[in-house]
Formats: structure tokens, C-alpha cells, sequence
């Protein structure tokens, strides 16, 4: 038996955020980076709260470890608020779904959690998933769990046309990364299925707009469709190696989610593609769905045309696509492969990758990347 549920009600276009003016007399606890606490977004937050007790909470940090997320359940604990906001990119609202998960485990009530996303990528409005970072060990930890789902997502595209072009590039190929993976899960549904080729469809049409021309409202609104659509795919079906791998290389070197997903991307499908008969004929379908290839062409041609085109695409977004343009050596690099692979065969995104690969290929995926 499968399970297919969305427990998140969405809220997206123009003026999506006036859906805030529901809320009266709330005591309303708002997470965010000091970047975004100091902007003219918060205040269209406020504004579009008021008549709420608001605080805002800002000791956020990219990649948030266990002292951040300890702290802001301090903060929620002395101000006891009623609905929790979780405003800005993947790692903001990652923070607060973590300390409204662990809020519950010591009996707090909160009446809402909403995620307002400022990035195109995470797709952490919509998914049970946490990533929180153990800065000691230099490893990142997703927590998986039903309660993690915001009661809300509110997708305004306003809040993402200034989002730099590198950081919507690399957004956008974590969006494709997520829907790939989740096409390609061995717990793959009908249902996931449509959300992920959908999502993949809108990146590739609208990545390259929204890193050239970002004031596009239009094009940042499909890619924030396509981010969602991608967090909901992953959450119902699972992810793979590719974000297992990711997940190390962030930990360990601090590169961006997003960009460590890029890198690993092309020479993961082409390790489940060799290794996986199933994974292969899913890939070729996504690459016909795309138009890359024939209808008729084989599960080999098609997995090779969707290789180029993510190829193209990475080029097209200027996107690194390789370790070493990030001035990470290989030194660096085997220096740390033990903890690198033995972290990656641990990390639980593995248990729904298409093929189980053993430490000797993680390595050479690693490798790869050199």
C-alpha cells in the first residue's frame, strides 16, 4: 500500500501574502536572517499583520546546527506564540520547522506554522523534512517527520526578484535535483510522478530567465511553483545518493546545497542509469517528457540527452561543475573521503535511492567531482 497525502494549504501568485490578514490578535513569532529583519519584506509581513503581537526572531545562520535551533526554542519558549513563521530561504525555514518539531515534544501548542520562502528551491514550504548541521562533526542530520509539515505556504514571487543570479541558479538546479531524485525513488508514485515531471519541465523553460532577467515576476512565480511542486514530490517518494553526497560536501566544505546537488547531478544519473534497469527507463522517459529525444528512442539514448541538457542548462545558468572551480583540491578532498563516504552510506535520504552503492562507488562519485 502507498500514501499520497498534502497536509499544507498553499497560498501562491500575486498578493498571496494578503492571506496573513486572516490572522488577528495572535501573538505571531516570525524567524528570519538579520538581512531580511532589516528589509522592506519584513515590513510587508508586518504590515499585512497587524493588529498581532509580533517578534521577530533573527539568530539564523546558513546551514543551522543544533546551538541555533536550542536558542530559538528558548526565544518561542518566553514568548509563547500562537503561530510560528518561518520567513526566508531553505535554511530560515528549516530552523523554524525544527524548533516547532521539537516545541511538540515538550507539549507547547501552536495554533500555525507557516513558511514563506524568499528562494525558489528548498521546496521546504511544503516537505516533513528538517536538515540540521553538527558543526563538530561537520555532518548535516535531515529529520523526517509527519509533524514537520507547515500548516501554510505562501508563495509570493514579490519576494524573489531580487534573489542575485548565482544564488537563483543554484536554487534552481537543487529544484531540479529534487524532482530528478524523486522521479527516480524507489518509492516513486502516479502521484509524485506528476509533480516531478511538471517541475522539471518548469526548469528547465524558466531557469535561465529567472537568472538573467530576476524582475520577471512571471518567470520567478513558475520557478516558485516548480520548487513546491519538487518539495512535494520528494516528501510523498524520497530522495537518493545525489542529496546524500550533497549533504556531506556541505558539512564538510560548506558548499551550497544547491550547487553540491548540481555538481554530483549528471554523474549521478549516470551511475544509476549503468547500475539500475528501472532507474535507466525513468530517466529516458523524463528526457522524452522534455523533448529532449525521439518518443521511440532507447532507455540509453535518453538517458544521454538528458545528461546534455542538464549539461547545457548548467552552462547556460554559469554554474561551477567541478570542485576544484570552487578552489577545493583534491587534497582537501581525500583527506576527508572516509568520513565523506562512510557519512553518505548513513545519511538517510540513501534508503530510497534506485541503486544501493557500496563505499568503493561512492568514492568514485566523489572523485568525479575532482
Amino acid at each position: 500500500m502507498k500514501r499520497f497525502s498534502i497536509s499544507t494549504a498553499i497560498f501562491s501568485g500575486e498578493n498571496a501574502l494578503k492571506r496573513l490578514n486572516k490572522f488577528q490578535n495572535m501573538r505571531v513569532w516570525i524567524v528570519c536572517d538579520a538581512f531580511l529583519a532589516k528589509g522592506e519584506p519584513i515590513e510587508r509581513i508586518k504590515a499585512e499583520l497587524k493588529g498581532n503581537d509580533i517578534r521577530v526572531y533573527t539568530d539564523i545562520q546558513p546551514d543551522p546546527d543544533v546551538k541555533t535551533v536550542v536558542a530559538g526554542m528558548k526565544d518561542l519558549i518566553d514568548f509563547k506564540p500562537d503561530i510560528v513563521i518561518g520567513f526566508g530561504g531553505g535554511s530560515a525555514i528549516d530552523a523554524a520547522k525544527a524548533m516547532v518539531f521539537f516545541a511538540t515534544k515538550f507539549n507547547i501548542h501552536l495554533e500555525r506554522c507557516i513558511a514563506i520562502p524568499t528562494t525558489s528551491g528548498t521546496g521546504s514550504e511544503v516537505t516533513n523534512a528538517t536538515v540540521i548541521t553538527d558543526e563538530g562533526k561537520g555532518i548535516k542530520y535531515p529529520i523526517f517527520d509527519v509533524s514537520i509539515y507547515p500548516d501554510e505556504a505562501i508563495l509570493e514571487p514579490k519576494f524573489v526578484v531580487t534573489v542575485p543570479p548565482h544564488i537563483t541558479a543554484n536554487t534552481g538546479m537543487d529544484v531540479l535535483t529534487h524532482a530528478i531524485e524523486a522521479y527516480v525513488s524507489t518509492t516513486a508514485n502516479d502521484f509524485s510522478d506528476a509533480l516531478a515531471e511538471k517541475s522539471v519541465a518548469l526548469v528547465f523553460e524558466y531557469l535561465p530567465t529567472a537568472v538573467s532577467k530576476g524582475d520577471c515576476e512571471k518567470t520567478r512565480e513558475k520557478m516558485h511553483n516548480a520548487s513546491c511542486m519538487a518539495g512535494m514530490a520528494f516528501s510523498q517518494s524520497g530522495l537518493g545518493i545525489n542529496h546524500a553526497i550533497a549533504h556531506q560536501l556541505g558539512g564538510k566544505f560548506h558548499v551550497a546545497h544547491g550547487l553540491a546537488n548540481a555538481l554530483l547531478l549528471p554523474h549521478v544519473i549516470r551511475f544509476n542509469a549503468k547500475n539500475d534497469i528501472r532507474a535507466r527507463k525513468r530517466y529516458a522517459r523524463i528526457a522524452k517528457a522534455c523533448r529532449f529525444c525521439h518518443p521511440d528512442a532507447s532507455p540509453e539514448a535518453g538517458v544521454n540527452q538528458l545528461i546534455h541538457n542538464i549539461k547545457r542548462l548548467q552552462q547556460e545558468v554559469k554554474i561551477a561543475t567541478s570542485l576544484r572551480a570552487l578552489k577545493i583540491t583534491r587534497k582537501d578532498v581525500l583527506a576527508q573521503m572516509d568520513g565523506l563516504v562512510e557519512s553518505t552510506l548513513q545519511d538517510s535520504t540513501m534508503t530510497t535511492t534506485p541503486f544501493k552503492a557500496n563505499s568503493l562507488q561512492v568514492r568514485q562519485i566523489i572523485e568525479a567531482l575532482l
